[in-house]
């Protein structure tokens, strides 16, 4: 592929099909949507106002890392802190389809309500092609795949979508990123997904559950950068384990580690990750986080596995 064709080429699309019309583009932080950003900037420039739902599922201090980026880039990103509506969306529900299904009508309903208000046409989404794959498949519920779910997006809430990228895999994407200027903590950034830490808390989603596997979740991509993985996290089980807290008997939490290697994302190896830094991982985990007791590394490819736990 050649990347500054395709950048031109969808500056192109992108401005003829908006036109002199108001867009709203979908940022979250991830290489697939920060690409659209700029792509939809450098299309119709003001015209363009992109949008960071914080949902609370991001990792660690996301909102802002994200808003510092783009500002760098000269480009102005308004976050709606939507915190309470993805948490009252997410109560009591077990199921990992039926969270996907929460997170998406709750992401929808609150980007619907912003672009009423800003009266925009157009939604620009970062829609990759393992996205459609996926949800076709029957893999996984993308949430940005609204075909797929009986969503039309111009009915019900005036908007058209807008998708640069849904042709492209996600090296390719990473290579566009890189064309348009974005930064190398944005175009080697790990996946994350859509629902975010919502995927990787087994059982009921709360902000305290939320905030243990945020922490895990940085310890572990911290300690495993050397190694450049394609994606690392942790992973809160439902389920909790005996464990010894100054002599005394407990029973805390067990977070799951899981570290992969892929090329698309449609399959997937486990990461050899040397012992040294496994047990620096455990011991960082259990140390740092006084309610997880237990550590385990999870080494199923996919498939059988996904990627993701949810």
């Amino acid at each position: 592929m050649d990347e500054k064709m395709f950048v031109e080429e969808k500056i192109g699309e992108i401005k003829e099909t908006v036109g002199q019309n108001k867009a709203i583009s979908a940022l979250s932080g991830g290489v697939d949507s920060s690409a659209c950003t700029v792509l939809a900037h450098r299309a119709i420039g003001s015209n363009m106002m992109a949008i960071f739902i914080d949902d609370g599922l991001m990792r660690e201090d996301e909102p802002e890392d994200v808003t510092k980026i783009f500002s760098d880039l000269g480009i102005q990103v308004e976050v709606v802190n939507a915190h309470d509506e993805f948490f009252a969306a997410l109560k009591g529900i077990f199921d990992p389809e039926e969270k996907r299904k929460a997170f998406r009508e709750t992401f929808y309903t609150v980007f619907g309500r912003e672009v009423l208000r800003s009266e925009a046409k157009y939604l620009i989404q970062g829609t990759i092609a393992a996205d459609i794959i996926e949800t076709k498949g029957g893999v996984k519920t993308q949430h940005n795949i609204l075909e797929q779910i009986g969503i039309d997006p111009e009915k019900g809430f005036g908007f058209k979508v807008v998708e640069p990228l849904k042709e492209l895999f996600k090296p390719q994407v990473r290579e566009v990123a890189r064309e348009v200027g974005l930064p190398e903590s944005i175009y080697r950034r790990m996946p994350f997904p859509g629902p975010g830490l919502a995927t990787r808390v087994i059982g009921e989603v709360t902000p305290e559950r939320v905030s243990l596997v945020r922490k895990a979740t940085r310890i572990v991509e911290e300690e495993v950068e050397p190694l450049k993985p394609f994606q690392a996290f942790a992973v809160l089980l439902g389920d909790r384990g005996t464990g010894i807290d100054e002599g005394q008997r407990k029973f805390g939490n067990i977070i799951i580690v899981r570290s992969v290697e892929s090329k698309d994302a449609m399959t997937a190896e486990p990461t050899e990750v040397p012992w040294e830094i496994l047990m620096s991982i455990s011991k960082r985990i259990t140390g740092e986080i006084p309610e997880v007791s237990r550590v385990a590394y999870e080494i199923t490819p996919k498939p059988p596995a996904t990627i993701e736990y949810i």
